[in-house]
């Protein structure tokens, strides 16, 4: 059973916020119980013709991060969990750390539709933003939004519902209550069209113990979620944020970049310079390939390459950021024809 959560009056305001009850959304390098994936489908419209490719890559996931955490992945029904397990078999990544839940999704993107999870000094609990698939571009997505729901009745923790739409990957958090995202994404009239600058930054206050947001501007090429922060520019310690930067003043990446890069200077933050790789195409439709799109397990971070020479760059600027962790680079060319990375399939649940 789900435990009672202060939830909104009917018409009226919240009878307690999260903030208000001492939660908070903690930075992802703090301890995990474990991480959350949702398994794709092979009828998915994520990885059209490539899904075969796709699939090794999560029991890749799965292998790194379960030498140091538990690793929860939601699957549709008995029958897709045989294939997965299949996979995970075949790929040495099938043990005892691996828990399977009859989680029905409609894609993998599990970092965008799964809850966001708060502390506070006597619990944990969920926050259950709603979910449009990015701006209603991908119908159906009714599976995915019940996901954070289900999570909460899974693990016994309460939910919140702010009542906005929201995915994970378009913030970023430092566990201190510092956050960041992108005008291009939260005040996109897809999302929110109803509320305000203003309105936005109280929610994210009241739901996610907040104290400063902190606003960058325009994603990268390519991405089709209108400028997710977690392409462009992560946390890597309380005071410390790594971000991509491209050089190339003909590359459609400059400009943006560098105007986000010249935001930081003006947040009270130590900036590290991270590259970007080549620019990647398929189909002449250029990808959103980001070193950013890391994810901060236990015990490794999982670093998206593309068998490129500044792979080996951004790796050894990682392993600078987080030296007590060992910096996994996997080839992440396959899932990029999705549209996404490491970090846009995870989503960890605190201790």
């Amino acid at each position: 059973m789900v435990r009672p959560a202060h939830r909104r009056a009917e018409g009226g305001s919240p009878l307690s916020t999260p903030a208000q009850l001492g939660y908070r959304m903690p930075a992802e390098w703090e301890p995990h119980a474990g991480t959350w994936l949702s398994w794709p489908r092979r009828e998915g419209i994520s990885f059209p013709g490539r899904f075969d490719e796709v699939t090794p890559v999560f029991a890749k996931i799965v292998r790194a991060l379960s030498a140091g955490e538990e690793v929860f992945i939601n699957v549709c029904d008995a029958t897709h969990e045989a294939e997965a397990r299949t996979v995970l078999s075949e790929n040495g990544a099938w043990n005892d750390q691996v828990t399977f839940f009859h989680h029905p999704t409609n894609e993998p993107w599990c970092r965008d539709h799964g809850p966001i999870f708060l502390k506070n000094d006597t619990g944990r609990a969920v926050v259950d933003w709603d979910y449009n698939a990015w701006g209603g571009k991908y119908p159906p997505f009714h599976a995915d939004n019940t996901i954070p729901g289900r999570i909460a009745t899974a693990r016994g923790l309460p939910v919140f519902k702010p009542g906005m739409v929201l995915e994970g990957g378009s913030i970023e958090v430092n566990g201190a209550g510092a956050l960041l995202t992108t005008e291009s994404c939260l005040l996109n009239p897809n999302r929110n069209p109803d509320l305000t600058r203003e309105q936005i930054e109280q929610r994210l206050r009241d739901n996610l113990g907040m104290t400063e947001i902190h606003w960058l501007g325009e994603g990268i090429a390519g991405d089709d979620t209108d400028g997710h922060v977690d392409d462009l520019t992560r946390f890597v310690a309380a005071d410390t944020v790594v971000t991509v930067i491209e050089p190339n003043a003909a590359d459609p990446n400059h400009a943006p970049l560098a105007k986000n890069r010249l935001r930081l200077e003006s947040m009270p933050f130590k900036v590290i310079e991270l590259p970007m790789p080549a620019p990647i195409h398929h189909e002449g439709e250029r990808l959103p390939a980001s070193y950013a799109n890391f994810f901060i397990g236990n015990d490794v971070v999982l670093l998206p390459v593309f068998n490129q020479p500044t792979d080996a760059d951004a790796k050894g600027i990682l392993s600078d950021s987080f030296p007590d962790r060992e910096v996994a680079p996997i080839d992440s060319t396959a899932l990029l024809w999705g549209l996404g990375s490491f970090h846009c399939l995870t989503q960890q649940e605190p201790l």
